[in-house]
């Protein structure tokens, strides 16, 4: 098996190609095995994409403990890149199937070298079944918190913090991921307002954990922002790995998140050796 290893603001990807979306379903089983630190190739989450009936391409992500969420921003990036630079698409607008619905990247050329990729991920949900709400009291280990949550197609659940350099992450993240308030899970989002135009984020993935960055965490987080008249709609958002510009448009009430995806390096799995 043929691979690519990508990161966005070092949210690292492991992508494959598939003929379709649903030979995709035959990786998921190899997904805990591949992402594993030590004993595989090492990432974040494992992605295939290929030529898809609906859109240009499809995109599928399978987490390191083997779950498939909706939608990830910093994968989004990557695959748009891959596609472009690999040949799967000719042109820099291109279309993407998720499981989180259609999302539109927009790959940033500067001498026909990718800068950056903008990508339009939708409208946020605010319906109670895809578990939104705000102001919501959360109790953990007798500690309370105050949470807004939103849904970028996938959930999160945004906390905001004094400072987040002081906040038990990996402590709170995984009890708050299991919340009975999240019957699919959810990921965890910590954030610290600087600003009417920047804010500070880390985050805890669902079936991930701790991550340099994730995409639609800053989605969700500048929308939270916004909900709770902390910031503007436009906001640089400051993730260990590097920043992320999210703006939530007022004509269209789309989230647009611009950012980088950058290559590492390729190589082939056989007979679980990976040679680079």
């Amino acid at each position: 098996m043929e691979f690519t290893k990508m990161h966005g603001l070092g949210n690292d990807f492991i992508i494959m190609e598939a003929p379709s979306w649903e030979d995709a379903d035959y990786y998921q089983t190899y997904a805990s095995s591949l992402c594993h630190r030590n004993f595989g190739i090492g990432a974040d989450g494992l992605i295939i994409t290929g030529p898809d009936t609906e859109m240009d391409i499809f995109m599928r992500i399978f987490n390191p403990d083997g779950s498939e969420p909706e939608m990830c921003g910093n994968g989004i990036r990557c695959v748009a890149r891959y596609a472009y630079d690999h040949g799967l698409v000719k042109n820099n607008r291109i279309s993407v199937r998720t499981l989180a619905g259609p999302r539109y990247p927009e790959l940033i050329l500067n001498n026909q070298q990718v800068e950056a990729i903008k990508v339009d991920m939708g409208e946020p949900e605010f319906k109670r079944e895809n578990i939104s709400n705000i102001g919501i009291r959360l109790k953990v280990n007798n500690q309370e918190f105050v949470a807004t949550a939103v849904s970028m197609g996938n959930p999160h659940c945004i906390i905001f913090v004094d400072e987040v350099d002081k906040t038990r992450v990996s402590t709170w993240g995984p009890l708050l991921e299991v919340h009975e308030m999240f019957p699919a899970r959810t990921n965890v989002e910590f954030v610290q307002v600087i600003n009417n135009e920047e804010i500070i984020m880390l985050v805890w993935e669902r079936g991930t954990g701790l991550t340099l960055a994730c995409g639609t965490g800053a989605c969700a987080s500048l929308v939270a922002s916004v909900l709770n008249n902390k910031t503007g709609r436009k906001a640089t958002v400051h993730l260990p790995g590097g920043d992320l510009l999210i703006e939530w448009s007022e004509l269209n009430n789309h989230v647009y998140m611009t950012g980088p995806a950058l290559e590492i390096f390729t190589g082939t799995v056989s007979n679980n050796v990976v040679v680079l």
